[in-house]
């Protein structure tokens, strides 16, 4: 039901069924995470995975990785995920600078300025972008870099940013056919609903997460009021939620209270999702939360033939043809939050984004007018609902993952600079930072030797214990090579200069890593020089 995990499995999904590509490589960070990752991949696309054109790699394996085999782009699943490091990890280690691009979810946690200053460093380049789902996403991105390039006097040429472009969200079209009217009525009788015009609401069930559902209570009571009939319509309110008490019993009372029939889906599965989409007459979604960027709901329920009322807001202003897919209620936010700004790093993430909801107002009246409005007509419905359904067929994730592969050709004919940043200006180096932290480092004062457990370990008379995860470091063979370096005294320069010598590809940080480790379980000993 997460938005984002559906948004990357769809796009995936899109991707390999256009096949572009000669391989696709994934770079998971542990070794736990790319096994599940592997096995999700083998439900998906077994063929692939059997094919050996997908790989599922450890992310240390990523240096080499670059260094060995050219790589066409990378792709990551959010914009959050460090996209600058993983530049400056392109720069140093791939023979061609390939463009790097990450895709915006949500956009309004209050860490987020410091991620996006991650993305203004010296190691982007013209082939690198941040890809927005919507046009006011553009502006929210575009907006960050401009804010903190100003409060941190950043230079442009200093300090490059990523461009930013435009591909929306898709929907599986496969998974979302109408039903016929035979389903659709046992759909309807299996939920309790009967003659009435269903408007459902299909959203996280918490009031500070993505929606605050009593401004649809009130159009509803505004509607009443004016002589409308409740009893003619049913709300449903159905969605994912963490929350216990996430306000369940007062939006009950309340639609008691006016006499408004309301029915609650807590928590339901994705079948389930799908059978209330068939179910329904009409998607509901004001939303008034910076939480929200795009907008999926809107697109599967047009997909499955549903005409969408829906605030004027954020992305939902793309998703939705006013009159032709359905109705865009306007909305009015604040001209200033200064308070909140100065608060906001230092508070609950969900306090703030209810403090800002509270300060974003769905126009009631129009809410009102356009729910009479769409109960009372039922060939609008129909019609908009037809006309929903082909907005929808715009929106394939396989034309989605073409969209990404045309930005990725365009990136290529962009010009770089001939020198980059191979090191992130935010990325801590660890042996000039924690330099007094040892007695010494390793250099040319330090004599080496083989120990006793040492000489044991080459004659394979004894056994070193490697913990899981050194495999990039540890390898035996190495280590058996350095072992015969060291019969004599060597000073570490030398012995890591022989040992580079002795194996191929060997950097100095990867000898120096391995003479410490050898030197920290006893294989090595120091000597007076």
């Amino acid at each position: 039901m997460l938005g984002r995990i559906q948004a990357n499995a769809g796009f995936l999904k899109g991707l390999l069924s256009l096949d572009p590509y000669d391989a696709y490589r994934f770079y998971p960070p542990s070794t736990a995470s790319c096994q599940d990752l592997a096995q999700k991949i083998m439900d998906l696309r077994p063929d692939f995975l059997d094919s050996g054109r997908i790989q599922v790699i450890n992310r240390s394996e990523l240096p080499r990785r670059l260094a060995e085999t050219d790589h066409h782009v990378f792709h990551l699943s959010d914009c959050i995920v460090a996209p600058g490091f993983l530049a400056a990890a392109r720069n140093a280690y791939s023979r061609k600078i390939f463009p790097v691009t990450a895709v915006t979810h949500s956009l309004s946690y209050a860490r987020y300025g410091q991620d996006f200053l991650k993305h203004l460093s010296p190691c982007t380049t013209p082939r690198d972008a941040v890809v927005a789902t919507s046009r006011t996403a553009v502006g929210v991105v575009q907006a960050y870099y401009r804010y903190l390039r100003d409060g941190y006097g950043l230079a442009e040429g200093l300090f490059p940013e990523p461009s930013v472009e435009h591909i929306p969200l898709g929907v599986d079209l496969d998974v979302c056919p109408p039903p016929d009217e035979e389903n659709r009525k046992a759909l309807r009788a299996a939920f309790g609903f009967g003659q009435e015009t269903v408007f459902l609401v299909l959203a996280r069930l918490c009031h500070s997460s993505k929606m605050d559902f009593l401004p649809i209570l009130r159009a509803f009571h505004r509607a009443s009021r004016d002589g409308f009939q409740l009893g003619t319509v049913r709300l449903v309110l159905a969605g994912w939620t963490d929350e216990e008490d996430w306000g369940l019993q007062t939006l009950t009372d309340l639609a008691g209270n006016i006499g408004l029939p309301l029915s609650v889906v807590s928590r339901p599965s994705d079948a389930r999702k799908w059978e209330l989409y068939a179910a329904s007459d009409v998607f509901l979604s004001p939303s008034d939360n910076l939480q929200e960027t795009f907008g999926l709901t809107l697109l599967e329920a047009q997909a499955m033939g549903l005409p969408v009322i829906a605030s004027d807001f954020d992305g939902y202003r793309d998703l939705v043809i006013p009159e032709e897919t359905g109705v865009l209620v306007p909305t009015v936010g604040p001209s200033a939050t200064d308070a909140i700004d100065i608060m906001a790093p230092m508070s609950f993430d969900n306090h703030i984004h209810l403090a800002l909801a509270q300060r974003m107002a769905v126009d009631v009246p129009a809410l009102a007018a356009a729910l009479v409005r769409f109960a009372g007509d039922a060939a609008l419905r129909l019609a908009m609902g037809e006309a929903a359904r082909r907005n929808a067929g715009r929106y394939s994730w396989r034309e989605i993952a073409r969209q990404h592969v045309d930005l990725w050709e365009r990136l290529w004919t962009r010009e770089v600079p001939n020198r980059l940043a191979q090191r992130h200006p935010s990325a801590v180096p660890y042996a000039q930072v924690f330099a007094g932290y040892p007695t010494a480092s390793l250099d040319s004062s330090t004599n080496l030797v083989v120990s006793r457990f040492g000489s044991a370990v080459y004659r394979g008379q004894d056994f070193p214990l490697v913990y899981a995860g050194l495999e990039e470091i540890v390898d035996m063979d190495t280590v058996r090579s350095l072992l015969v370096l060291a019969r004599k005294p060597r000073d570490a320069d030398n012995l890591c200069v022989r040992l580079r010598g002795a194996v191929s590809g060997l950097s100095i940080e990867n000898a120096q890593a391995l003479i410490l480790w050898c030197l920290k379980h006893d294989l090595l000993e120091r000597v007076d020089g």
